[in-house]
């Protein structure tokens, strides 16, 4: 046997006994988003389910800043061993094509494990501010007065803005999109009147809804919401083929092997069939939906393709 082919199956042998013990200590995964958002608490729910199964602690850490690009960077720098690990979602490929100068690839460099959630937006208004009932009501008032109603989103660049931002662009209309920082000033200030509209995640929203201080006009998904039956896809309310989905996935940096790979996606999926996680996913806004590394990387190409044509289109900024 030849010196390269002794080494390539030591290499093998390394690798596969790498795997066996993986994790042989505590595992990071990395939230690129401020605590308590979308993207954290399914990730707080899934960690200890981790832990049980795999014999190590999984805690999460939040880096947030700059759209999720801090932490995504940290993780695309640490080593490929298993043990850092990266909860992506729609931000990630939103801040690819926002911010020009990134250290990293947002495609490139991040090897996908699986799809763990998904879910939508409600497009919400404060009916005491905005006297609307449906899509169709809002989209004749923003007709009527271009530019003089506000939208409110978590911050420049944020999927929020995005999500308004393509509203804006297939239902024709200008809705004045206002900054906060983060999705907890928005919400206060769409409660108190500051401003009329949001597309917020329905964990902010739910109880408001049901209390009569919002009204819900529509959800982002192609398909209605469970806890919201009664109100219509964006699609269904006179917005045909729009859809915006949010979505998260567990990601590691370049280079994980394969072997880990498949057995940190054979253990979210185990954790993700069971009902009591199922249901405290759904009461935090999202759907645990799993999916395989394989078309999870042509889903995200997808999605990176899809929101970079918006941003170019609506000319959306970080600024």
């Amino acid at each position: 046997m030849t010196r390269l082919a002794l080494f390539l199956a030591g290499l093998v042998f390394v690798v596969e006994v790498l795997a066996q013990s993986y994790p042989s200590r505590p595992v990071r995964l990395v939230v690129p988003l401020s605590p308590g958002g979308f993207a954290d608490t399914p990730t707080r729910l899934l960690a200890p389910r981790l832990s049980t199964q795999l014999g190590r602690q999984f805690f999460v850490e939040n880096r947030p800043g700059a759209g999720g690009t801090i932490g995504a960077d940290f993780v695309a720098k640490s080593a490929p061993d298993g043990h850092t690990l990266l909860i992506t979602g729609t931000p990630h490929v939103i801040s690819a094509h926002l911010y020009k100068a990134l250290p990293y690839d947002a495609l490139k460099d991040f090897t996908p494990i699986a799809l763990i959630a998904s879910g939508p937006y409600a497009l919400v208004v404060n009916p005491q501010r905005l006297a609307v009932g449906s899509v169709r009501e809002l989209v004749a008032a923003a007709k009527a007065q271009p530019g003089k109603i506000d939208y409110a989103s978590s911050g420049n660049g944020s999927a929020q803005h995005l999500v308004g931002a393509l509203f804006n662009s297939m239902a024709g209309v200008e809705l004045n999109h206002v900054p906060y920082k983060g999705s907890g000033p928005a919400m206060q200030d769409l409660i108190s009147g500051q401003v009329s509209v949001s597309f917020a995640g329905i964990p902010n929203v739910l109880g408001h809804v049901k209390s009569g201080r919002l009204r819900a006009l529509a959800v982002t998904t192609p398909r209605r919401w469970s806890e919201l039956p009664g109100v219509p896809t964006l699609a269904e309310a006179g917005v045909a083929g729009y859809e915006a989905t949010i979505w998260l996935n567990l990601s590691g940096p370049p280079g994980l092997p394969a072997e880990i790979v498949q057995k940190l996606y054979s253990e979210v999926a185990k954790a993700l069939q069971d009902p009591e996680l199922q249901a405290n996913f759904r009461a935090a806004g999202v759907e645990a939906t799993v999916m395989a590394p394989e078309p999870l990387a042509a889903f995200i190409r997808a999605e990176h393709e899809k929101w970079g044509r918006v941003v170019r289109e609506t000319g959306a900024t970080v600024n």
